[in-house]
């Protein structure tokens, strides 16, 4: 093989990596943004504090 032929299966390869990333791109982009939607999250809770267990010592 010479070095002609390695940099055409090379930027074959590369071209092959794009398109795929490409395809993969544009179907992520297809999807629905739900902006007008309602968020699942309505209020969050107090501060929880931890409780705290001690022994006796008498």
């Amino acid at each position: 093989m010479s070095s002609d032929e390695n940099t055409t299966a090379s930027d074959e390869m590369k071209r092959k990596f794009r398109e795929a990333l490409d395809k993969k791109n544009a179907q992520h982009r297809e999807g629905e943004q739900h902006l007008d939607g309602d968020s699942a999250v309505h209020g969050t809770h107090g501060a929880i504090t931890k409780r705290e267990f001690r022994r006796k010592s008498g």
